[in-house]
């Protein structure tokens, strides 16, 4: 444990944790799973007089990880010792375990903690982790298998007109077997965007390495140049595999959690994900960006736009981020403050923190 330090800013007295469970605006699939609903977590910490506001998407069992194992370490310490506190959640969940839930909810607080800082101080919370730039553009993201063509049109082709410079959908649904349906869907979407709008892909890792390399050969015929997760990111000799022998992008990395995660994917990726709700908050993502950097690979933001579009703004190997289309629905139903997506960019503006307040 790293001890208290002597703080200048207020002291976190309260920790509250909501969990919101949200239904889709239609059921939802894509290579490798189905759903109907999405799990949001949120924690509010109070600290003498500001609220900062953090959330994961993750299972109900991220808010009980907030309440038993990290509240207790956040309780009385002041926003002043980020990184001390930052270091001691870590150790919290040494037993209660590090990847998967426990990343999220620590995820959850830190960007909590980053907020109630930045607003403690009177910053913006780009300003405050270093910003680089003043936007952060962004890729429309959705094209579900369960959508039919005339959806799949509206979906992509409505990002295209609101300014994406980029679109992606789903493929490798039943696990692979329908390459087919894939291919015809990526000729939908392409027709339905013309030919000035890059056109992404992502197959959840549905294909084995033959097959996804099979198809992403056909994609060249529909100008793909980016193809997400492949294979599963559980194998990175596998991306690799698929990455020697492709013209696209291969990317993955939303399934990471720790530094280890990471390091794993660096020599399998040309483009790394990160999750600022999964991969340990904007402190993760700082230390997974330079990571990344010290490779010289760029990032990409996975989902959570909002939160994703402050990250992105500070840090100088950043892509694009995910304007996912649940996401992108859920969070101006769930906060006040969001950013709107502008020309194909989300832009941090002036106001303390991230700006976000939960709708009561």
């Amino acid at each position: 444990m790293t001890g208290q330090l002597d703080g200048i800013l207020p002291v976190i007295d309260e920790v509250e944790t909501r969990v919101l469970r949200i239904p889709t605006d239609a059921p939802e699939a894509d290579g490798t799973a189905t759903w109907d609903t999405t799990t949001l977590i949120v924690v509010l910490l109070r600290a003498g007089g500001v609220t900062g506001l953090g959330y994961t998407y993750s299972s109900a069992a991220a808010a009980t990880v907030v309440d038993d194992e990290l509240a207790p370490v956040l309780r009385g310490r002041s926003l002043t010792d980020l990184g001390a506190i930052v270091a001691d959640l870590e150790h919290a969940l040494r037993n209660a375990g590090r990847p998967g839930i426990g990343a999220c909810a620590l995820s959850a607080v830190d960007v909590a903690l980053w907020d109630a800082r930045a607003r403690a101080l009177g910053m913006p919370l780009a300003d405050l982790l270093g910003r680089v730039r003043g936007s952060a553009p962004a890729y429309g993201s959705g094209g579900f298998t369960t959508y039919d063509d005339d959806r799949l049109r509206d979906q992509l082709a409505g990002w295209a007109r609101d300014g994406c410079r980029w679109v992606k959908l789903k493929i490798g649904e039943s696990w692979g077997t329908r390459v087919d349906r894939d291919l015809y869907r990526v000729d939908v979407a392409r027709r339905a965007i013309g030919p000035g709008v890059g056109l992404f892909v992502d197959a959840n890792g549905a294909y084995g390495v033959g097959q996804a390399l099979r198809v992403e050969r056909a994609m060249r015929a529909f100008d793909v140049t980016w193809f997400e997760e492949p294979v599963s990111s559980d194998y990175p000799d596998q991306l690799a595999a698929v990455r020697a022998g492709a013209a696209a992008d291969i990317a993955a990395g939303e399934y990471v959690y720790r530094p280890a995660d990471a390091a794993g994917l660096l020599g399998s990726v040309d483009c790394l994900q990160l999750d600022v709700t999964r991969c340990g908050g904007y402190s993760g993502w700082l230390q997974l960006s330079g990571l990344a950097a010290a490779h010289g690979v760029p990032v990409s933001a996975h989902c959570a736009p909002q939160l994703a579009a402050h990250a992105g703004c500070a840090t100088r190997n950043f892509r694009h981020l995910e304007y996912f289309h649940d996401h992108a629905r859920l969070e101006p139903m769930v906060f006040s403050g969001t950013l709107p997506l502008v020309d194909g960019t989300l832009t941090p503006d002036r106001r303390p923190g991230h700006g976000l307040a939960l709708r009561e």
